[in-house]
């Protein structure tokens, strides 16, 4: 098992890693709307999923990945009627490639994000 650290995402904020690799797959904590100095992106959701993916892409390509290279995510949102804007973002990322995903609201996030996504991923090797 290889831990995953980036100065180009946020550190983890907690007793975890920013990611693992395990047999070639990519296992990412969740990223949400830090910036790699730890200040937290707007409080809009158009610019905090921005945020997110930026993030996201910043430790798979740390782990040896990339967007093209997901196999699956997990969207965690706070209000569900944000929906549309994150879909419209996520697909500027997730354009061509679209990996499996799942996508549910929750009472509240770290740092009172208003999203936060996880990935899994093939590690190109």
């Amino acid at each position: 098992m290889k831990t995953i650290y980036t100065n180009e995402a946020p550190e983890a904020i907690g007793p975890y890693s920013q990611g693992v690799v395990v047999n070639n797959l990519f296992y990412s904590s969740g990223q949400i709307p830090l910036t790699p100095n730890m200040e937290i992106v707007g409080e809009g959701i158009r610019e905090q999923t921005h945020q997110v993916l930026e993030n996201v892409q910043a430790v798979l390509k740390e782990a040896g990945a990339s967007i093209s290279s997901v196999v699956k995510t997990t969207v965690f949102i706070k209000n569900m009627d944000d929906f549309p804007v994150i879909n419209e973002i996520y697909g500027e990322y997730f354009n061509e490639h679209q990996p499996a995903r799942s996508c549910v609201e929750v009472a509240r996030l770290p740092k009172n994000a208003q999203i936060e996504i996880e990935v899994i991923a093939l590690v190109n090797e």
